[in-house]
């Protein structure tokens, strides 16, 4: 079982579930995996980026031709790429990925994108959050993926920001295609219009281009001074109910089983297996990896199980109604409370098929998949289909 914190590095391995209903082919994985790109975009001009990290720990990204290019440590911080690594779409639809791990897609229209190394090598990304870094005011998003031995997974992820909409489907040998169809093209604007619409910070999560169009919307993690405070009251009203009744967190860890857990008098969440949680701030609930949810090597197995079923309930401001988590919850009762996550809210509210992770661990589920990704371990083809931003 993977999930887009495993993927991404995070200790949090254990901590989702996995893809219902899908099983992962138990052969090894082919040495390489085919990307192509259907561009829907509408744009003169559409370039892709491919890059991560090999098997044996060296920084890979594919050149302009699709063949991988190994950027040695350069002598000194932000060394611009010494190759064209923009894969001009329009002219060359389809490249050969070999496998890479902690990796994004990268898709720009009408201009490149400007990469960067600092000595190690580490890659510098495009920025969205640093209006000095020369890739803010492009029209840019990623998807992200990593591919080993055992398994391709990709995801399409509106965790940071939603810009141009992107759809992933994969093919397989064996297994059966996947398909993820994300935000249909031109959904920015209607995201864009909502967060205005709903008032006060939100409304400054959309950030506009040169032309005064929104170009992205940002979660709320990314302008977390605005919100300060914003989930106390609620917080609040959970631990006090959790003092007096229990919270039954279900692990969905085969061999785990479920916990009980209480608010004692310390003022501390405190499971039947001795793990506690102190009470979290705000800015916890939007990085679902700060404070109290802040994971590290060593934690236990049951640590890594509770910390996403607990950040996801308070996300979806479920908590408070629901004592067993995440047994019986229901989409259709997520994001009810008045206070919640809107911008999670509204995306989900644009996605055909509500599959896509509006904050990270949003794959927690009783059973239905709402996580937006796709994983095989028998992958051919993974098709990114690139949709108009407007």
């Amino acid at each position: 079982m993977i999930s887009r914190r495993a993927f991404l590095g995070a200790s949090a391995a254990a901590a989702t579930f996995p893809l219902w209903g899908r099983e992962i082919a138990s052969a090894a994985t082919p040495d390489t995996v085919q990307v192509a790109f259907d561009d829907k975009s509408g744009s003169g001009a559409t370039y892709a980026y491919v890059t991560g990290t090999t098997p044996d720990n060296r920084l890979v990204i594919l050149k302009a031709d699709g063949t991988p290019y190994y950027p040695p440590s350069p002598s000194a911080p932000q060394t611009p790429l010494a190759e064209d690594c923009a894969i001009p779409v329009k002219s060359l639809a389809q490249v050969s990925v070999p496998k890479m791990s902690g990796a994004r897609i990268y898709v720009v229209t009408d201009a490149k994108l400007d990469f960067f190394v600092n000595p190690g090598p580490a890659m510098v990304h495009p920025s969205f959050a640093n209006t000095a870094d020369p890739n803010h005011d492009r029209n840019w998003s990623f998807s992200e993926f990593t591919f080993n031995d055992d398994v391709l997974f990709a995801n399409i992820s509106y965790v940071d920001f939603v810009a141009i909409p992107m759809g992933l489907h994969l093919t397989t040998t064996g297994s059966g295609d996947q398909t993820v169809p994300g935000l249909p093209a031109g959904s920015l604007g209607p995201i864009s219009d909502a967060l205005v619409a709903q008032g006060g910070p939100w409304a400054e999560l959309v950030d506009a281009g040169p032309d005064g169009k929104p170009l992205r919307a940002l979660s709320a993690e990314h302008r977390a001074d605005r919100f300060a405070g914003y989930f106390d009251d609620y917080i609040g009203s959970v631990w006090e109910k959790y003092a007096g009744t229990d919270l039954t967190i279900d692990t969905q860890v085969p061999g785990l089983g479920k916990f009980s857990g209480r608010v004692g008098s310390e003022g501390k969440l405190t499971f039947s297996n001795g793990e506690s949680f102190t009470k979290p701030a705000t800015e916890d609930v939007w990085s679902c990896n700060s404070g109290p949810f802040a994971l590290k090597d060593g934690d236990t197995q049951a640590r890594k199980a509770f910390v996403p079923r607990l950040a996801a309930a308070l996300n979806r401001t479920t908590l408070l109604d629901n004592p067993n988590q995440p047994d019986g919850e229901d989409p259709a009762r997520f994001y009810r409370n008045a206070v919640t996550n809107h911008y999670a809210r509204i995306v989900h509210g644009k996605l055909p098929d509500n599959r896509g992770y509006a904050f990270p661990y949003d794959d927690v589920s009783p059973g239905p998949d709402f996580s937006g990704a796709v994983q095989a371990g028998d992958p051919d083809t993974l098709t990114i289909t690139i949709n108009a931003l407007r």
